[in-house]
C-alpha cells in the first residue's frame, strides 16, 4: 500500500465532490401503500429541485408517475408535506406552480380538480362512501389578513363543490376517518402554539348529508402535544401524546385514555410538515411502529391484546415515513454508513428489501468518517448532546502536531433534531481534513418534552451555550484545533450561527444559511404557521421588545470580531433576503471578511443542482482563505469584501 501524503487538514483531496453529491443523490419522502404497489417522492436537484411521485408495481417495475411539467408539493405552512394520497390506482396531489389539486390516473395527464384560486390544500384523506376528498385548506384571498385555515371536503365529481366542515382554529392538520366513514378524528391548536407545544384531538360524527355533528375533544391542550391519530380496523382510535413527558401511543376505550406501552422514547416527532408517520396498523390486533432514544431510531412490534412491545432488528439507525399493510412495513431508512433508502420489510420472515436507495454511489470506506455518539457538559450542570465525526482520508494524515479545524452544525428548527445517518455533505468536509460536529442542543426533539422546552424563553442562549460548549468539549479533548472553530446552520440554525458568532468569542468563521439576523423583524414578517414561535421561545411580541433586540446580533454588530459567509434565496418568504442583506452591510461597514450568495428562484432551503455545489464549494473556498489552507482542486471564488 501507498503511504499517506503529509498535507495539513483541510487541503485533502477527496473523491467525494460537490458534483457528485448534487448528481448522485435524490431526496426521499411521503411513502404512500396503494394495494400492492408503493408510491413515494423523489426530491431531485438535477431537476431544478422538482418534486415527482414515482410508483413501484407489484411486479416491481420503478417509474415516474409525474409528468415532467408537474412538481407535486403543496405550500400549505409554506414548509409542505401531505402533498398526494391513492386510491384504487387513482393519485390526487398538489402542483407547485399552482397550488391546485390534480387528480391523475395510470398511463393519463393529470387533470385539474381545484378551481385557480389563491388557496392551498394538503393532508387528504378520501371519503369513498361520499365520494369527496377531506383536507386542509389553507386560504390565501385576503391578503390584508393571515391565511385562513379549515378543513374541508372536495367533490371528487365536481373540484368546485368544496365545503367547510371545521373551522375557527388557527391551524388544523390529520383529518382521519374510522373504517366505516361514520366518524372523523383530526388535530387543531391555536397561537401562540405550535403543535409540539400542544394541540387538540377531536372527533365528531358524520351526518347523512356529509357534514359533522357535535364535535369531542378527546385529549390534548395547550400544554399537551398530539401527533397522528389513527384508527385500528376494529374502530379504536389510537394517538400519540407527550403528556407523561414523552411522546408514547395511546388509545380510546370505553373507559378513557389507555397507554399502550409507557417507555421514555419517543414516537412522535415535531410537526414541522403534514403527513409524518411512526406507526401503523398490520391488523387490529398488532402495531409497526418506530420510536427513538437520543437519536437512534427502532423499528417494533407492538400486540394490542397483551400491550406488549418486541423490537424489531435492523441494520438501520434513522426510520421515517413508515407505512404498514398485511404482512408488510414500507419505510425510508438510513444508518451511520447506508444512505437513506425506501425499505420494504417482509413482516412474517424479517427479510428486508431496498427498493429505491438515496445513491447508488459506491464510495470507498476508507473515505468515509462514522459518527461517534455524544454527550458533553453545558450549562448549569447539564447535558447536550451530537454526533462527532473525525476527519477520514486515507490518502492522507496531518504534519505532526496539527490538529483538524471543527465545523459545528446546528440544525435548523429549532425544534427538530439531527441524526447519525449517511450524509455525503458531511462527508464531503471530513474527507478533507475537518471535523464536524452535528449538535442536538437543548430543545432538540428526541429526548422527551423537558429537554424540548429547554429552548422557551432562552432561545439566543442555550442553542448557542451548547453548540460552543460542544466545540470547547471536543478542543479540550484534543480532537481538534481550538482556534480554527467555524459554525454553520440554516434558518433557525443561521440564527445560532449568527448569535453564536456575535455573543461569544469561541468561533473564528461562521457560514449562515438563510438564517435571522434581526427577531423583531421575523416577529413581524414571518409567514403564519411561524408567525407566533418566538412567543414561546423568547416571549411576547411586542410586550417583549426589549428582548428581542437584545438577542438579535443585527445591533450587536460591533461585538463581532470573524468572518462570515451568508447565503440566501430571494424567494424565502419564510427568512426574508433582508435578514441576511442587513447583516453584510453593517459587516462590510465594520471591515470585517463578508461574503453574500444570493440566489434567484430559491426559497427556504435551495433545492437546484448548480445552487447546491455552488454553496458547497463557496463555503469550502471561504474556509480556506478564513484560516489559510490551500485547496486541493480549482473551485469558482467567492467574493470576499474586506479580505486582506
Amino acid at each position: 500500500m501507498t503511504q499517506p501524503q503529509i498535507a495539513p487538514y483541510g487541503s485533502w483531496k477527496s473523491p467525494i465532490t460537490a458534483e457528485m453529491i448534487v448528481a448522485g443523490t435524490i431526496g426521499l419522502g411521503s411513502i404512500t401503500l396503494d394495494g400492492e404497489n408503493v408510491y413515494w417522492i423523489e426530491g431531485r436537484a438535477a431537476e431544478a429541485g422538482r418534486s415527482v411521485i414515482v410508483r413501484r408495481t407489484t411486479e416491481g417495475t420503478i417509474a415516474d408517475f409525474t409528468p415532467s411539467s408537474f412538481s407535486a408539493r403543496t405550500c400549505v405552512h409554506e414548509l409542505g408535506g401531505g402533498t398526494f394520497i391513492v386510491k384504487n390506482g387513482t393519485v390526487y396531489f398538489s402542483n407547485f406552480a399552482d397550488q391546485r389539486l390534480y387528480q391523475q390516473t395510470p398511463d393519463s395527464e393529470p387533470q385539474p380538480l381545484t378551481p385557480e384560486a389563491n388557496q392551498r390544500y394538503a393532508d387528504a384523506v378520501i371519503d369513498s362512501q361520499r365520494q369527496r376528498l377531506i383536507c386542509v385548506r389553507e386560504d390565501h384571498t385576503d391578503k390584508g389578513n393571515e391565511p385562513v385555515n379549515t378543513l374541508v371536503t372536495i367533490n371528487l365529481n365536481n373540484g368546485e363543490d368544496v365545503q367547510v366542515i371545521a373551522s375557527g382554529s388557527d391551524f388544523y392538520s390529520s383529518p382521519r376517518l374510522n373504517p366505516d366513514n361514520s366518524q372523523l378524528a383530526w388535530l387543531s391548536w391555536n397561537h401562540p402554539n405550535m403543535p409540539w407545544d400542544g394541540t387538540q384531538l377531536w372527533v365528531a360524527p358524520i351526518g347523512e348529508d356529509g357534514s359533522l355533528g357535535e364535535a369531542e375533544c378527546i385529549a390534548g391542550g395547550v400544554e399537551e402535544s398530539i401527533f397522528k391519530p389513527e384508527w385500528s380496523p376494529d374502530g379504536t382510535l389510537y394517538f400519540i401524546s407527550d403528556r407523561s413527558g414523552w411522546w408514547n401511543l395511546y388509545r380510546r376505550r370505553t373507559k378513557g385514555i389507555e397507554p399502550l406501552f409507557p417507555i421514555s422514547a419517543e414516537f412522535g416527532l415535531p410537526q414541522w410538515v403534514f403527513g409524518m408517520s411512526t406507526y401503523g396498523f398490520e391488523s387490529e390486533h398488532r402495531l409497526i411502529c418506530t420510536y427513538s432514544q437520543e437519536g437512534i431510531s427502532k423499528l417494533a412490534s407492538i400486540d394490542l391484546q397483551k400491550k406488549q412491545l418486541e423490537v424489531i432488528e435492523t441494520p438501520y439507525t434513522s426510520i421515517s415515513s413508515l407505512q404498514v399493510a398485511l404482512g408488510k412495513a414500507v419505510f425510508i431508512a438510513g444508518s451511520a454508513t447506508e444512505p437513506t433508502a425506501v425499505v420494504q420489510m417482509d413482516l412474517t420472515n424479517r427479510q428486508i428489501s431496498v427498493l429505491k436507495r438515496s445513491s447508488e454511489l459506491q464510495i470507498d470506506r476508507r473515505y468515509l468518517s462514522t459518527p461517534e455518539a455524544i454527550a458533553f457538559p453545558t450549562e448549569n450542570g447539564l447535558k447536550a448532546y451530537g454526533f462527532f465525526y473525525p476527519p477520514q482520508n486515507s490518502d492522507y494524515t496531518s504534519p505532526a502536531q496539527e490538529k483538524p479545524p471543527l465545523i459545528v452544525k446546528s440544525h435548523g428548527g429549532p425544534t427538530a433534531s439531527t441524526s447519525s445517518t449517511f450524509n455525503l455533505k458531511i462527508q464531503y468536509w471530513t474527507s478533507r481534513g475537518f471535523g464536524f460536529l452535528d449538535v442536538n442542543y437543548g430543545g432538540s426533539t428526541g429526548y422527551g418534552r423537558e429537554y424540548r422546552q429547554r429552548l422557551q424563553g432562552n432561545w439566543g442562549i442555550v442553542d448557542v451555550d451548547d453548540c460552543s460548549n460542544g466545540a470547547k468539549y471536543l478542543a479540550e479533548k484534543g480532537k481538534v484545533d481550538g482556534e480554527r472553530l467555524a459554525i454553520v446552520g440554516g434558518s433557525a440554525g443561521g440564527y445560532t450561527t449568527l448569535a453564536a458568532l456575535t455573543f461569544t468569542d469561541v468561533f473564528k468563521a461562521g457560514a449562515s444559511y438563510y438564517g435571522i439576523s434581526d427577531l423583531e423583524i421575523l416577529a413581524k414578517e414571518t409567514h403564519k404557521f411561524e408567525s407566533r414561535y418566538l412567543d414561546g421561545l423568547i416571549g411576547p411580541y411586542p410586550e417583549s421588545k426589549d428582548i428581542y433586540e437584545a438577542r438579535s446580533p443585527i445591533h450587536f454588530t460591533d461585538k463581532l470580531s470573524c468572518p462570515v459567509i451568508f447565503f440566501q434565496g430571494l424567494e424565502d418568504k419564510i427568512v426574508p433576503p433582508n435578514q441576511a442583506e442587513m447583516m453584510v452591510e453593517a459587516l462590510k461597514a465594520k471591515g470585517l471578511p463578508v461574503a453574500y450568495v444570493a440566489y434567484e428562484g430559491e426559497q427556504h432551503g435551495f433545492r437546484r443542482a448548480e445552487n447546491i455545489k455552488r454553496t458547497l464549494e463557496g463555503e469550502l473556498y471561504f474556509y480556506s482563505q478564513v484560516f489559510g489552507f490551500e485547496l486541493a482542486e480549482a473551485i469558482q471564488p467567492v467574493a470576499i469584501d474586506n479580505l486582506s
